[in-house]
């Protein structure tokens, strides 16, 4: 995977913005689009970034 494209769904910056992550000392690129799974179903791309099923999603609860 090149870093100038969505981590998850593979657009080029070309196609459409990309923010940079970081992950374990490696840099990567996603997309809005894909944002939301990373945020809240991490486990779903544990096969381009091994480790995050290890992550839970967020519990959801309001804050204090």
């Amino acid at each position: 995977m090149k870093k100038d494209e969505c981590i998850s769904c593979g657009k080029p910056d070309t196609d459409v913005p990309l923010m940079p992550i970081q992950y374990r000392g490696s840099r990567y690129s996603i997309c809005p689009q894909c944002l939301p799974m990373l945020i809240h179903a991490p486990a779903k791309l544990a096969k381009k970034l091994p480790g995050l099923e290890t992550i839970p999603p967020p519990s959801h609860k309001e804050p204090r």
